[in-house]
């Protein structure tokens, strides 16, 4: 793997402060489903509308391989 370029990994952090802050519940969200626990069966559901209003939903069962990927992006982030 790749090493992580300092000035893009900063132009990230940047891009995340102001999505945080232009969305403050996600990282809430996201913190109180992480104290639970994803863990293997777990169903994600994401769900996009359109401003015309059209709607599209999928959803997704975690595997332990996702559960994997999932620990190696923890290892790269700290």
């Amino acid at each position: 793997m790749a090493g992580i370029n300092p000035t893009q990994l900063f132009q990230l952090m940047g891009a995340w402060q102001k999505f945080t802050a232009n969305h403050p519940k996600f990282p809430k969200f996201l913190k109180a489903v992480a104290a639970e626990g994803i863990q293997e069966n777990t169903i994600i559901e994401v769900s996009v509308t359109t401003p015309e209003g059209k709607t599209y939903c999928s959803n997704l069962k975690i595997t332990q391989s996702d559960l994997d990927l999932l620990e190696e992006f923890k290892h790269i982030s700290s």
